[in-house]
């Protein structure tokens, strides 16, 4: 018995966080495609494309979208009505595909204020950062003029955006919109 209980003490520990279950993301997934794609890759000029994002960053945007930390029309309205096992399994799908970047200029000349998390080509480095390759210039600005101004928060980027001017948020969102994005879809 003793025996059982660690084992289970150990599981628990182990798996803080809620399960994650991919195909059941892809399902939850169906609402997403509309403005996301099943595969992550977004048509919109106001939707960021979120195939091979992190997990955890996804979970948490979703989770930020639900508690009203964040705020956007749509996605308020979508995240508030998901579980913490549907924003978890979401997550682990987009999470799961394969995002691949091809530069067309000289990485060295890449946003030096952005390579430590989202790196040179735009797939994220950080847990808790997103892709940025191919993203749209217009929402990299507005995302960036968003944590300067105090409409995002976060530890690093409020930071980061707040010390950037117009003009360098303009070079940097072109530098990732420049990017070339592959998204393969998990499976």
């Amino acid at each position: 018995m003793r025996l059982a209980l660690l084992i289970l003490g150990g599981l628990m520990l182990a798996g803080g966080a809620a399960a994650q279950d991919a195909e059941a993301g892809r399902q939850v997934a169906g609402m997403c495609r509309t403005c996301h794609g099943l595969d992550g890759y977004s048509r919109l000029v106001d939707a960021p494309h979120i195939g091979g994002a992190p997990a955890a960053y996804l979970a948490g945007q979703l989770r930020a979208f639900r508690s009203g930390e964040r705020q956007h029309q749509m996605m308020s309205v979508v995240a508030a009505g998901l579980s913490d096992a549907q924003i978890e399994d979401v997550a682990a799908w987009y999470g799961a595909h394969s995002a691949t970047a091809t530069l067309g200029a000289d990485p060295a000349d890449a946003p030096e204020a952005c390579v430590a998390c989202h790196a040179a080509d735009g797939i994220s480095i950080a847990q808790d950062a997103p892709n940025l390759a191919g993203e749209e210039p217009l929402y990299l600005v507005e995302q960036l003029r968003a944590f300067a101004e105090g409409r995002r928060v976060h530890e690093a980027m409020s930071g980061i955006a707040g010390a950037l001017s117009e003009e360098e948020m303009r070079a940097a969102a072109d530098w990732y919109g420049a990017v070339t994005l592959e998204i393969e879809e998990a499976g």
